[in-house]
């Protein structure tokens, strides 16, 4: 029997691509306190923070807790398999993740356009019934158009890109800001799924396993 998909993220799009791809995901979000992790590589950094998120529901379910946040779950199920994920946007050397505030979000939006970026998500998945872990990130390089003062302050205004690590929803309307995508774009959204693809099957599962 298969196990259960648990994701330990509260990110919708997330949720949204997995349902796209056919996984409905019971959703459970972690609870670690991300800012005490602190790495200068965004690969190491991601994966780190994906792991963990991962790790802290794994945790309480071994310990018959119920996550934080989380709905109901069901009384018995074979097992869990559970998916955490972490994106950072690397531009300029330097690491960013959500904007604290609108203020802030426009500097990086001043700072982003025109230049290219890199995305990186981090993707763990831990098998509870074989105790198996993978780790892996997926990096986009992400070309941002020269966008005026006006329109950063009127996409700024809107609230999306507060929600966003890298400033911006590539399905939301910042798709209007950027120019081209090298490499996945499932990955700008919050998770790359040909490498959930391909991790799953390191588990010895087949995507389709788990189409609803």
């Amino acid at each position: 029997m298969l196990p259960l998909f648990l994701l330990a993220s509260a990110s919708p799009a997330r949720r949204r691509l997995l349902q796209t791809a056919g996984i409905d995901a019971i959703v459970c979000p972690s609870d670690i306190d991300e800012s005490q992790i602190k790495k200068s590589d965004p690969s190491e950094l991601v994966q780190t923070l994906a792991e963990l998120k991962a790790e802290n529901i794994a945790l309480r379910l071994k310990n018959g807790e119920v996550p934080v946040n989380s709905p109901p779950l069901p009384e018995s199920v074979a097992s869990w398999l559970i998916a955490g994920f972490d994106s950072v946007l690397w531009l300029k050397g330097e690491i960013h993740g959500k904007p604290a505030d609108a203020a802030e979000a426009i500097e990086r939006w001043k700072m982003m356009r025109g230049n290219i970026g890199e995305l990186y998500t981090g993707h763990a998945l831990i098998d509870l019934a074989t105790e198996k872990v993978l780790v892996a990130t997926q990096v986009t390089r992400v070309y941002f158009a020269q966008v005026s003062d006006a329109e950063i302050e009127a996409y700024v205004s809107t609230g999306e890109p507060l929600k966003c690590a890298g400033c911006f929803a590539l399905e939301g309307k910042g798709g209007l800001f950027v120019e081209k995508l090298e490499g996945c774009h499932t990955n700008v959204i919050g998770l790359s799924l040909p490498l959930l693809r391909e991790m799953l099957a390191k588990l010895g599962y087949k995507v389709t396993d788990f189409w609803q």
